[in-house]
């Protein structure tokens, strides 16, 4: 959605209440006064679908033993973690933003990982490279060549998501319910290969199409 500045004349202890507000909910002045008229005037602006996208996967991983929430949904990001079954369980972070802008990529995933470990990094990079060849492999056929683009960089992988083809899998709830379904087929693959004995590329092509015959949504 398109938007333009446009001048106001309002209350000082209005605006100073609309401030403190925009503060709590993590955003700024001009979006919650936004969301507030859209929400008098029964509009959907691109922060309130995005809210509720990340309500969708919050509620799905606060129930979960395997994921913890690190920071509840504030304007276009959400942070989960997860903890690798690997020596002293070091931690991958799990960090969903989305666009406000329309297109065919409505936002992006980045597993952000620290560590110093030479042994981890490089069976870290082996997955993420591996991970990439399966996708292109797989979903090149049914989302197109590239559609999908990938970054890995210190400390970061980074993955677009892509809008599904079917009007009903774009609701916010069924948006919602794919990024959960990716985040845990990603994150059970990377268990079951970076750990103590490394599988084979054949047993982690396995187990990553056994999640696509369940029929999950590909964003």
């Amino acid at each position: 959605m398109d938007k333009s500045m446009y001048s106001l004349m309002l209350m000082d202890s209005l605006v100073e209440k609309v401030d403190q507000l925009a503060y709590e909910k993590g955003t700024n002045r001009s979006n919650l006064i936004n969301q507030i008229l859209a929400e008098y005037l029964s509009e959907t602006t691109p922060e309130m679908r995005m809210s509720e996208i990340f309500d969708r996967v919050a509620g799905a991983f606060q129930k979960s033993a395997v994921f913890q929430i690190t920071e509840m949904p504030k304007d276009a990001m959400l942070s989960i973690k997860s903890s690798l079954r690997y020596k002293y369980r070091p931690t991958m972070r799990y960090a969903v933003e989305l666009y406000r802008q329309g297109g065919d990529c409505f936002g992006e995933l980045r597993v952000v990982f620290r560590t110093k470990s030479p042994e981890l990094l490089r069976d870290l990079h082996w997955f993420f490279s591996l991970w990439v060849a399966l996708e292109k492999k797989y979903l090149t056929p049914v989302l197109g060549e590239n559609s999908i683009r990938y970054v890995l960089e210190d400390g970061r992988f980074r993955r677009t998501l892509l809008l599904p083809e079917k009007d009903s899998q774009r609701t916010s709830e069924a948006l919602g319910t794919a990024i959960t379904d990716y985040i845990r087929m990603f994150d059970d693959c990377l268990k079951f290969a970076v750990g103590e004995q490394r599988p084979s590329n054949r047993e982690v092509e396995e187990r990553y199409r056994a999640y696509l015959k369940k029929g999950i949504t590909l964003v």
